[in-house]
């Protein structure tokens, strides 16, 4: 499994975002992905996932703002971040199907909220 990611950088508070995690070596459209996020000294956190069928979750921390979803044409998962704050400033990473190997993991992007 290698999962890419792109997007990230920073952004004024109120700015927006979006983050791609390019997926290889896996069946993509049997597969879910999970966004999360670890911010400093704070341990990792789940953002949104995106089931194989479509079904997302969002949670409430980012619930009306943050958008999690797939084109499995391009076998890429999106997060699109809007009305971004301060505290949604961390490392964000892309997961596939739940695993806890780090090849399930995409290699992390920083996105900072600052003005």
């Amino acid at each position: 499994v290698q999962l890419v990611q792109s997007g990230g950088g920073l952004v004024q508070p109120g700015g927006s975002l979006r983050l791609s995690c390019g997926a290889s070596g896996v069946t993509f459209t049997s597969v879910a992905f999970d966004w999360y996020r670890q911010a400093p000294g704070k341990g990792r956190e789940l953002v949104a996932g995106i089931t194989a069928s479509g079904r997302t979750l969002v949670m409430p921390s980012v619930k009306g703002r943050f958008t999690i979803a797939r084109d499995n044409d391009k076998n890429t998962v999106y997060l699109q971040m809007n009305s971004l704050k301060v505290e949604d400033t961390a490392v964000y990473y892309c997961n596939a199907d739940g695993g806890s190997d780090p090849a399930y993991w995409g290699q992390g992007t920083q996105v900072t909220v600052s003005s």
